[in-house]
This record gives structure tokens, sequence and C-alpha cells, in this order.
């Protein structure tokens, strides 16, 4: 027995030390929890520099939209013969889109900040308020009354929740840009960052937050007030404190947030036509396995614009003209629910959970408008629209800080005045050769013309004759607004010529999806449209969207048995 007991003991023993060694062999291989695989070094330590790694997080009021391929352009009939919209394969990035249209309540969330810090009372101020107003006369109609819309539609609360119009593409832009900065704002706040409430108590025309400020200068957001712009982490609400012994918190010291963090989210943005189209049809709704079931011909399943489900059978699932003089269809039980248009979340979701893709308002899109997709060149996260720009280094070797004094406005073609740049946001200027020279993916900052509007893709272009190094007309003839003021400041002087024969230009927009005004032909998402940029009418709003970084997917993929 003792014998036994004794081998018994040894071989223990000899599994223990076996374990031992092989548990020191995975640490010294992995080199312990959170250590770099190029270094060894545990990177997730503040004094090291770096923070955690982690997914990223959807921004308020995002939807995911897991990227895929898809036929871009109409795989219907195409009874226009506009060719306008040939069917193209095309692959979309992973993204995020607003669950709804932007609402008349957050457009004046927007306009009441603008109004807080840029007095509209103040002179230099003035245009910034009313260059970001919504063109409320855009109801109007000559042979309709419509006066009630003209003045309730934008700021009556019974009309909170349903989407903006009168918004042209350039406000639609900056809305974004705006809604970035307060988006980010409050994560900094959130996290100990900001001074709290600073954002509605700090903020003035020259001390305010931009995100890109913030990740190239920190030290320069709200005019560079160290009170407001905290070096780390305060307060015992934030995440990994520490405190003293007289229970006081030991913030960490010179700590900025940074891009490698991973706390700020990316831009929101106007989405591109591309993925627009392709979060309309939402198509994981006809795939068996990875294959399409056939085509949509609407973002919902079907050829019909009403409900086939039992509970809900007869029920219109967009809003949009059914007729002449018929917007809604005969009042109670069949008609859609709207006359003008409805509250956002009326009619059923998508596949991808977004809601009046079709119907209610078309949309603004960030694409520069072409009569054709050009697949040949690019088939990956397709658009036309890039312009690329640069932080303007000063004389110091910093960058550039915009203050009131150098505000830039955009006198649109109607003569109003829209401010593009605004104090604490960094001035951009185009890239120069420093940045193309010798790149073969792009040579120049303007590549709105890009294979299009040339001069080989001119009618006027002469292969093989001297003529051809001359400047040839547009290759698009569109009106040329040239804005004059008479002595009363009034505007004049807009283009009446007859012999143009297009409308379209580099400041032509595409808009996408079927509106209240629109029959159900539009409501397919492959169509497309177009509407200069600095025009709002009363059917086109619009949605943002976000880039996502990282992963394609938010869940781990398991194979079907």
């Amino acid at each position: 027995m003792k014998v036994k007991n004794i081998k018994f003991l040894q071989l223990a023993l000899s599994l223990v030390v076996l374990l031992g060694v092989t548990s020191c062999s995975k640490k010294s291989s992995s080199s312990g929890k959170g250590a770099s695989q190029a270094t060894g070094w545990n990177v997730n330590k503040k004094k090291a520099g770096f923070q955690k790694t982690g997914d990223q997080e959807a921004g308020p009021g995002l939807v995911f939209v897991e990227g895929g391929t898809y036929t871009m352009g109409k795989v219907q009939d195409d009874v226009m013969h506009d060719w306008n919209n040939s069917p193209t394969q095309q692959h979309v990035q992973s993204f995020y889109m607003d669950e709804t249209e932007v609402t008349n309540f957050m457009y004046l969330e927007y306009l009441n900040w603008l109004k807080n810090v840029f007095p509209p009372t103040e002179e230099n101020y003035k245009q910034i308020y009313e260059g970001a107003l919504p063109d409320t006369l855009v109801w109007r109609n000559r042979l309709g009354y419509s006066e009630n819309m003209t003045n309730n539609y934008l700021r009556h609360p019974a009309y909170a929740s349903y989407p903006v119009v009168g918004v042209n593409w350039i406000q639609a832009n900056e809305f974004s840009k705006w809604r970035t900065d307060r988006v980010n704002e409050a994560l900094l706040e959130k996290n100990g960052f900001l001074k709290k409430d600073a954002k509605t108590l700090d903020v003035t025309a020259e001390n305010s937050f931009n995100t890109e400020t913030y990740f190239n200068s920190p030290s320069l957001s709200y005019g560079g007030d160290e009170k407001i712009v905290l070096k780390g982490r305060k307060g015992s609400a934030a995440k990994g404190t520490k405190t003293g012994k007289d229970g006081k918190v030991i913030p960490p010291k010179n700590i900025y947030v940074q891009r490698s963090s991973g706390l700020l989210l990316p831009e929101y943005r106007l989405p591109t036509e591309s993925e627009w189209e392709y979060a309309a049809a939402a198509d994981i709704g006809q795939r068996e396995y990875n294959v399409y079931k056939g085509q949509k011909k609407y973002p919902w399943s079907g050829q019909d614009t009403r409900s086939g489900k039992r509970k809900t059978v007869g029920d219109q699932l967009a809003n949009f003209k059914q007729g002449n003089g018929d917007y809604g269809g005969i009042a109670g039980w069949s008609d859609d629910g709207a006359d003008i248009t409805n509250e956002v979340k009326k009619y059923p979701a998508n596949d991808f959970g977004l809601y009046d893709m079709a119907g209610n308002v078309a949309e603004w899109v960030a694409d520069v408008y072409r009569p054709i997709v050009d697949n040949e060149f690019n088939d990956f996260n397709y658009f036309r629209g890039n312009q690329y720009t640069k932080n303007k280094i000063g004389k110091d070797g910093k960058a550039e800080i915009v203050t009131k004094e150098t505000m830039k406005y955009d006198t649109l073609s109607n003569g109003k005045l829209i401010a593009r740049t605004f104090p604490g946001q960094i001035a951009q200027v185009p890239v120069d050769k420093n940045e193309t020279y010798l790149r073969q993916n792009f040579d120049k900052s303007n590549n709105l013309n890009y294979r299009d509007g040339d001069q080989q893709s001119s009618k006027e272009y002469k292969f093989g004759s001297s003529e051809s190094t001359k400047d040839p007309k547009n290759m698009y003839n569109s009106p040329k607004h040239t804005l004059k003021r008479d002595s009363l400041g009034m505007p004049s002087g807009y283009d009446v010529s007859n012999k143009r024969t297009t409308l379209v230009n580099d400041k032509a927009r595409v808009f996408k999806g079927g509106s209240w005004r629109d029959r159900a032909y539009w409501l397919d998402p492959a169509q497309r449209r177009f509407f200069p940029e600095d025009m709002a009418t009363d059917y086109i709003g619009f949605r943002c969207a976000m880039s996502r970084v990282g992963s394609k997917s938010q869940n781990k993929k398991r194979p079907r048995n």
C-alpha cells in the first residue's frame, strides 16, 4: 500500500511540474495579457501611451449596415430610357446610417446652437444663422394654398418628428459637420476630458469645440482654456480613476484623448449614392446562402406597395403620390396616413432596420451627378466627389486656426450666404505636389471630373489635331449664373440663355428615393435624379451616415448546416 501511494504521489508531482512548464512556455510566448506581439510590452497601460483595443460603437441615431456586394442600378425595365442607372456590380464597406431622416426637431437643435453661439444680432455672425435656415417658401405654389406649411412646418411642435425639408445640399453637409463635433464633445465630457456643461455654459463664438482641432492641437480647443479642456479623467464617475489616501481622485497627467484612443467617433456625413442604394435595397432579406432570390423592386419584398401580412394586410408601406390628385388615398382605412410628409417610423423598417427609405422625402447623397457610374475604373465604395485637402500650416509651423476675421462664406447663385468655415476649425487648403508627386492613385486635389468632362471626353476634342491642345468648351453646357446686385442690393443677372442643353455641372448633386410628391415608380432604390446643390425643395430631405472602422461584421459568422 505504501509503495502504491508513493508511486501515485510521484505521478501527481510529475503532472504538476509538467503543467507548470507548459504554462510557463505559454506565458513566455504570449508575454501575458495585453502584451504586444511585436515587443512584448504591456501596451494597455496608460504609461505606454496606448489604450485598449475595442470595436466601434454606433453614434446616436445610427444603425449598423453590414457591407457586401450588390447590383447598383436599375434591374427592372428602364421605361424612361434615360440610361443613367444601368446595372453594375458594386461592393460597399460596412457603415452606419441614420435610422430615420433628419427631423425638424433635430435641425432646430442645430439652429438653436448656432443662434446661441453666433448671435445673429452681431454683425459679424448675422449671416451664419440666416445661412443655415431652411427655405420655408418651398411650400408655396402659384395655384395652391400652402401658407399653413410655410408658417408652421419647421417650427410647430406638431411637425417636430417630420423630416426637415427646404434644406439644400450645402446646408445638409454643414449640419453633418456640426453633429460630429457635438457628439464627440459630449463623449469627452462624459469621460472626464472636458469640464462638465462647458458645451452649453462656456462655449462662445471664439471658444468652441472642433473634433479635428482637438486631435491636432487639443490645447487650442475652447481657446486654450485648460480649465475646460482637461488633461486626463477627473471625477469619481470616470472609469479607471485612482484615489489617494485622502480619498481625492488622482488624474493621469498630460494625457489628452487621441485618435488611437478610439473614444471619439468618425465624422457624420452624407452617405454616398452607392451606400444609400445598398442600404435602401437591403438585399439581405432576399438572400439564400450567398446568392439573391431575385431582385427587389422596392425596399421591401414583393411587387406591391401594400402589405400582404395577415395583421396589416392592405396597409400602405410608404408615403407617396398614388395618382393624379391622389396624395394618400381615400380618407380612412385604405389611405397611407399622410397628404404631405409624415412622421418618421410610421411605416415598417426595411431589413437593415432603416425607416422611410422609400417615400416621405427623397434624400440628398454626397455624389456629384453624372449620367453614368464608371464601374470599369472602380467597383469598390464608388463615389464621385472627392476634393482632397490638408491642414493649412502658418508661418509659425503650426496648423492655422480659423478666427472670426478669417471665416469664409459661399455666395450661392440665389444670393444667399452660407458660412463654410467657423472659428476654432483648422483652415484647409487643396493638396499640392508634395502629396501628389509620383503617386499612382491620385494626381490632383479636385477629382469631380475624373474620366469625365476632360478634353478627351469633350465633343469639341479633335484627336490628332493641333487644336486638341486648346481648351475646349465645357462638356456640360449648363447655365452659368453670375450674381449681380442692383442699386438696392437686390440679386440679379441669372443666366437666361436659350442655347443651354443641360443642367448637369459640378454643382449638380444626386438625390435618391421617392417622396410624398412622387409616383411609385420613383420608390425603387435604384432610381437617381439630380438637383443644384444650392437649391432646396419641399420634397428633398436627408439623413447622415458614418464610416465603420475595423471589422466588416459585428457578429462572428457561423456555418449553416
